[in-house]
């Protein structure tokens, strides 16, 4: 279907700029639609990827052109954004990284290297592939996505094409029909907007389920600039309840690292919130729950 011309497209060379919008905004909103049927799927990815990342599993980002690049640029945000560790993201776009910015003829086609590129990465058990493509049928992307399954992988295929064999032969199959793109085959527009999202929310989801989220405040951020710094401040503040003034010297002390800041300000020492956190696989709302349970009084530590 990404394909097909659309009928109700069919003169948009002789529309206004004005009406080309309009259908171009349509044509958005219909793919933000085709997502809701693929919810509960998503949903079932998100867990099973989160259970088979444990303390050491990798996410492996798959695709070609444009799926590629969105996948890429989803997982390069995860570290700034949730604090998660550069060597447990692996991106493996066809024709390379290089085809991030240019296109690279023919890599799309290049199943062999696809393959190979499993094994160069030890692709296993512990890791999470997810697969992009719009056609659903993309060779090299299809060729990955089998061979992670036969490493042992869980794989998770996006699509836009339903019968399709990414679709078949993934783990978590996520479909959303978008249907005929505005420019026929130009899955830059609405597929694209549906792959962004769908990718969005598997990786959010995964980081919600990790423990590197706690009440919609990212408290694994990674303080880098002074405009973060300050929102660290905001987060801590909030969440234990003091000042800010409490709150930046307890990010002084725990090196910016907020989850033990909030504990600090709470009246805990570093080494002790750091145990804490350990305890609990670094998960706050887990620790701050025991502690309401057990009325655990600050250290003098």
């Amino acid at each position: 279907m990404t394909e097909a011309v659309s009928d109700r497209y069919a003169e948009l060379d002789n529309w206004s700029a004005a009406d080309a919008i309009e259908a171009m905004h349509e044509g958005q909103m219909a793919a933000l639609a085709a997502i809701r049927p693929a919810l509960e799927d998503i949903a079932s990815a998100v867990e099973a990827a989160a259970e088979r990342l444990g303390e050491k599993g990798r996410l492996v980002y798959v695709g070609a052109g444009t799926s590629g690049r969105l996948a890429v640029q989803d997982g390069a945000e995860l570290t700034p954004t949730f604090n998660w560790p550069t060597e447990r993201t692996v991106f493996c776009m066809a024709g390379g990284l290089d085809a991030l910015v240019t296109s690279v003829e023919g890599a799309e086609d290049s199943v062999d290297n696809a393959a190979q590129e499993m094994h160069q990465h030890n692709v296993g058990a512990n890791d999470v592939v997810i697969a992009v493509a719009a056609s659903g049928r993309t060779p090299s992307t299809l060729s990955a996505l089998r061979e992670a399954k036969r490493c042992g992988a869980l794989t998770i295929g996006i699509a836009m094409n339903a019968a399709t064999p990414i679709i078949k032969d993934a783990d978590h199959a996520i479909l959303a029909e978008t249907g005929s793109e505005l420019v026929a085959g130009s899955t830059r527009m609405k597929a694209g907007t549906a792959q962004k999202v769908i990718l969005n929310m598997i990786s959010t989801g995964i980081m919600v389920q990790l423990g590197r989220v706690y009440g919609g405040y990212m408290v694994d951020m990674v303080v880098s600039n002074n405009k973060l710094a300050e929102r660290a401040v905001r987060i801590v503040s909030d969440i234990a309840n003091c000042s800010a003034n409490v709150a930046r010297k307890a990010l002084t002390t725990a090196d910016n690292n907020i989850k033990q800041a909030v504990l600090i300000s709470m009246g805990h020492s570093q080494a002790v919130a750091a145990e804490m956190l350990a305890e609990k696989s670094g998960n706050l709302r887990q620790v701050l729950t025991s502690l309401n349970a057990t009325d655990r009084r600050p250290d003098n530590g």
